[in-house]
């Protein structure tokens, strides 16, 4: 056990690094998903799902069953990944050994999910100190495949994983911001030299414009910039 363990951790480190070299948001959360089923054994397949205004969403899926398995548990408003993602009861981690066994926490979800021909599953909260980004679902076709190491296993893989989605975003809301102020900047610049505005003319210029057609700010240097008209 010790030297499962111990490549266990091995294959973390290079996951983390794995995580941390994605280019984008989405493409982190698809990797986290790809990993769970290459890393984990007898999973089949893997997804996050998140509760969003309390509706289910699949942010990333590997394998079949998965968006199908969230859809289920959407429409009918229980099941271990939907409460998990909610985080009812400030629980971080669920496992369902034997999906052929009675569950009645989540009696219709498991009927369903057995037609489906889940026989086990297991999930992991990803969150950090200050957000939660859903759940981490693994789904295995034989019951009994998760065994109690499992919750050890999910939590190294959920957190490395937290920690790597937590500096994607970040990230992508820096380049957003980079992004933005750029475009702003070419729009004001084109109102600038065409009317003879100050700076500060020419921002106001885009706010009135903003403000009264209800367009974010950068929509409309973004739509000055590509299609070189004058919005005043």
């Amino acid at each position: 056990m010790a030297v499962e363990w111990r490549e266990y951790a091995e294959q973390m480190a290079l996951l983390a690094r794995d995580l941390l070299a994605q280019d984008s948001v989405q493409s982190t959360l698809d990797e986290i998903a790809a990993s769970a089923v290459r890393l984990v054994d007898g999973c089949d397949a893997a997804g996050i799902l998140a509760v969003r205004k309390g509706r289910a969403v699949t942010l990333a899926a590997c394998g079949d069953r998965v968006q199908e398995s969230d859809r289920l548990q959407g429409e009918l408003r229980e099941g271990p990944c939907f409460d998990l993602a909610r985080r009812k009861d400030g629980e971080r981690i669920y496992r369902i050994a034997d999906l052929t066994e009675p569950q009645p926490a989540w009696e219709r979800f498991a009927a369903q999910a057995r037609k489906l021909g889940i026989g086990s599953m297991t999930g992991v909260l990803l969150y950090t100190d200050n957000e939660d980004f859903g759940a981490l679902n693994l789904y295995a076709r034989r019951p009994g495949a998760f065994g109690k190491d499992i919750e050890n296993a999910g939590w190294l893989l959920a957190s490395h994983a937290a920690v790597a989605l937590a500096s994607a975003r970040t990230i992508d809301q820096l380049e957003h911001a980079m992004e933005t102020r750029h475009a702003i900047g070419e729009a004001m610049g084109i109102l600038m030299e065409r009317h003879q505005l100050s700076e500060g003319e020419a921002f106001n210029v885009l706010r009135r414009i903003s403000q009264h057609h209800n367009v974010k700010l950068r929509d409309v240097a973004q739509r000055l910039r590509a299609e070189h008209t004058d919005p005043v």
